[in-house]
């Protein structure tokens, strides 16, 4: 994120919480700093407070990208993130392998291979923001 900020000519501010605790003071900071956009990373302490995230986004009317859909579902502005039902099914892959006697060790570790750009525009139009046309045509899925 630093060097696609960086030849954007954008200032990233990184906020790191480690604890349920911490949200408010990142928040606070974020505030104080005049961040102007919120990108989050998946993580566990994120996703289980997804709505003190989400809340922060809305009342400040703040742009945010989340790693998956869940956020966007849930009232966030947008997700791009690995394909869920996509890694299940290549795990599905796996899983056959394995019962026809590959050696798991033997199966070499892929990564994600197809993302997912979801799109809220009742979000966008929350925050008075336009989502420009060719951004909605590559969506994956838009919530209206």
């Amino acid at each position: 994120m630093e060097a696609a900020a960086k030849a954007l000519g954008l200032k990233l501010l990184s906020l790191a919480v480690r604890s349920r605790d911490d949200f408010e003071s990142a928040f606070a900071r974020a505030k104080r700093d005049g961040a102007q956009a919120l990108i989050t990373t998946p993580h566990s302490l994120i996703a289980t407070q997804a709505r003190q995230v989400l809340d922060f986004a809305a009342k400040n009317r703040l742009p945010a990208m989340y790693p998956n859909s869940e956020f966007v579902e849930a009232g966030g502005l947008m997700s791009y993130g690995p394909s869920y039902t996509d890694s299940w099914r290549r795990a599905a892959d796996f899983v056959d392998k394995i019962l026809k006697d590959t050696k798991p060790a033997d199966i070499p570790v892929e990564q994600p291979m197809k993302f997912d750009l979801i799109v809220n525009l009742k979000t966008a139009k929350q925050i008075g923001l336009t989502i420009p046309p060719n951004v909605l045509v590559r969506a994956d899925k838009v919530i209206r």
